[in-house]
């Protein structure tokens, strides 16, 4: 099987007037933040079941999936690779670690991270160094900063707090509300974990987080709790 036969069965499918809504809902357009991404329209389902007979489709074929400008096209490039990802042994993971950095380009929007990230780059640096996430978190490209972030979920599943918190300071100041979601949804996902090491990076930080990652890194905190945190980033 080859990227091109993969590409036509998605291309079959396409519909048009699903696809403005799709290109309308990404922000597709002249100054959003995917501008002149392509789109088929198709349903994430859809996707991932006419991904599976390809799921030994070598890695050249998959990186011409992750180099088109279709959206989708990717989107079935991120879902095999980190499908492999999950099954692979220690060299297999290195393998598609090393080949997910070299065609992070075509990793450009926040459903292609948010589906790949944690099964590829964070499984595999899990007992490993991370100083690659720091130096993607102060990339200039706001794909590989949500990479960094999301990344560290694979960490927290397993109880390794820090990183996150340190990504977390890093991104602080970013300009990028697709990035303040990514890290107060991390930084949520870390008080599931340990929700007094959370309370001690929000005494800190509170007032000095964009109000998106705020909100998102409260939400499962009691109300009065919340309540404690905007108020603190309302008078700061």
């Amino acid at each position: 099987m080859e990227a091109g036969e993969l590409k036509a069965e998605l291309d079959k499918l396409s519909k048009p007037k699903a696809a403005a809504q799709t290109a309308r809902f990404f922000k597709s357009y002249d100054g959003g933040y995917s501008a002149h991404d392509k789109f088929l329209g198709l349903k994430v389902p859809v996707i991932r079941t006419i991904c599976k007979p390809y799921k030994a489709l070598p890695l050249p074929q998959i990186a011409r999936l992750l180099a088109s400008p279709i959206h989708e096209h990717r989107f079935a490039g991120s879902v095999i690779l980190t499908n492999r990802a999950k099954r692979s042994d220690p060299a297999g993971k290195k393998q598609i670690y090393d080949f997910y950095m070299a065609n992070i380009a075509g990793i450009n929007n926040w459903d292609l991270v948010d589906i790949s990230c944690r099964d590829i780059v964070g499984s595999y640096l899990l007992d490993r160094p991370r100083a690659v996430l720091y130096k993607l978190a102060r990339s200039n490209d706001v794909w590989e900063r949500r990479i960094a972030i999301v990344s560290s979920w694979e960490f927290i599943r397993h109880g390794q707090l820090e990183d996150t918190f340190k990504l977390s300071q890093v991104l602080m100041n970013d300009k990028h509300d697709l990035i303040h979601k990514a890290v107060g949804w991390m930084l949520r996902e870390a008080g599931k974990k340990d929700r007094a090491v959370l309370l001690n990076f929000l005494n800190a930080n509170a007032h000095k987080l964009p109000r998106t990652t705020l909100r998102y890194s409260i939400e499962h905190l009691p109300p009065a709790q919340r309540q404690h945190y905007m108020q603190q980033k309302s008078v700061k």
